[in-house]
């Protein structure tokens, strides 16, 4: 079952949480203060924006912290009006127990730059509630994250 609006209000910690972002059945998770684009970092807070370029790669950190029972898990997807403009998300699910900022990963497959102000919304994040609590909420590498978190994955020779 997906969570309306009022059950995220209620149930989800979302913080700093924003009434223009709540949606009917999910809430809109803005541009956090940093990222990284073709592997520079960017002080986003700083600099106002994000300016990802033609065939760029960007991580992007949320500005929100999320929080999870151990009975919901999330599915981001990105918004639509930034995916007509040529942006392409990668977005795994998160857990139930999941608790901190997300980084997400974003392809820009246009050929013009595409900006992102500090702040924007830039992805939706929707809230599926589990037949029962998880007996193994997420207690992984990424939990707590406050910073943009490159990946952890160890590559073995």
């Amino acid at each position: 079952m997906i969570l309306p609006d009022h059950k995220i209000v209620k149930e989800i910690l979302i913080e700093p949480f924003s009434e223009k972002s709540l949606q009917p059945a999910g809430y809109d998770l803005r541009v956090g203060k940093e990222a990284m684009i073709n592997g520079k970092f960017v002080d986003v807070e700083k600099e106002g924006e994000v300016i990802i370029p033609p065939k760029g790669y960007a991580l992007i950190l949320t500005l929100e912290r999320v929080k999870l029972p151990d009975d919901i898990m999330g599915e981001m997807r990105l918004r639509s009006s930034l995916a007509r403009e040529g942006l392409i998300g990668s977005f795994a699910w998160v857990d139930p127990g999941w608790d901190g900022n997300l980084t997400l990963g974003i392809f820009n497959g246009s050929n013009e730059e595409i900006e992102l102000e500090y702040g924007e919304r830039f992805a939706q994040i929707v809230f599926h509630r589990l037949e029962e609590p998880t007996s193994r909420p997420y207690r992984g590498n990424y939990q707590g994250s406050q910073h943009l978190a490159l990946s952890k994955r160890r590559r073995k020779l």
